[in-house]
């Protein structure tokens, strides 16, 4: 369950200027993300790379970001300038979401909780300050619980009690989940894609709980998610719980906004507050 963002701000992105300014060969054919950023598979140096240039601002600030981790739990950035950047690309075949179809879910939780713990470290630089605070983030889920009711009012209510008491407050992914954690061979498995948000650590997680689907809906799936990232991340079992009910929430909003059907998230959302 990916998050949505604005349209982007441009229809039609060319990305052979960022190929002649930085000497990248094609390595395959480029397309256009959900998000409206422009990705094409480049070969730099003669190492695969990934050259993306963002959409709209969300983009640019998780750009920033990718920046700011330098290599630690996130895939390196070798060139960033304006709208365009430069990552390493992961080559590797398999993915978080073919280990759960695999019946390996623990271990891909286990991997995603690794990621996160190298991108929480702390840095012995400032963040960029175009890291969003989650306050901001979630502004679109108290409309929609007061227009739409029912399960968006619980989450409100969880979303609001978590955000009036941040815990250990991290510079965080904001889409951490099984498709934005790939394989990158001997570096192991990193992020890509952040959002650029600053706030509680355990939000990171809520993510992970609502991938891939349907097996994130299967009976027993999030109960037994919810017991191995308590115990490994040391977070309370309780209130993680809770962001993972604030995080579909917000989904459930965000798809209503756009016009869509929320019936994936609502249907996390019902587990979560049955459990």
């Amino acid at each position: 369950m990916t998050v949505p963002e604005r349209p982007p701000t441009t229809s039609r992105i060319d990305v052979a200027p960022w190929l002649a300014r930085w000497n990248l060969t094609p390595d395959g054919a480029a397309f256009t993300t959900p998000f409206g950023s422009r990705l094409a598979p480049v070969l730099f140096e003669g190492e695969p790379a990934m050259l993306k240039i963002a959409g709209g601002p969300e983009e640019r600030d998780g750009a920033a970001v990718m920046a700011w981790w330098a290599g630690g739990g996130a895939a390196r950035v070798l060139r960033r300038e304006r709208d365009a950047l430069l990552l390493e690309r992961a080559t590797q075949p398999g993915t978080l979401a073919d280990l759960v179809r695999a019946e390996s879910d623990e271990r891909a939780t286990d991997i995603i909780c690794q990621t996160a713990a190298a991108l929480h470290a702390p840095r012995p630089s400032p963040p960029p300050d175009t890291v969003r605070p989650l306050e901001i983030w979630f502004r679109a889920l108290e409309p929609a619980a007061r227009t739409h009711g029912g399960l968006l009012d619980h989450a409100a209510a969880a979303a609001r009690r978590l955000l009036s008491d941040p815990r250990e407050v991290a510079v965080l992914h904001g889409d951490l989940h099984h498709d934005n954690v790939l394989d990158f061979g001997p570096k192991g498995w990193l992020a890509i894609d952040p959002k650029g948000l600053v706030g509680e650590r355990g939000y990171d997680f809520a993510n992970l709980f609502c991938n891939p689907w349907p097996e994130a809906a299967q009976p027993g799936r999030l109960a037994r998610r919810l017991t191995q990232v308590a115990t490994t991340t040391s977070l309370d079992a309780a209130r993680l719980r809770q962001w993972v009910l604030a995080c579909v929430g917000l989904s459930a909003a965000w798809t209503l906004q756009g016009g869509g059907d929320p019936a994936r998230a609502l249907e996390i959302a019902a587990i979560v507050t049955a459990d």
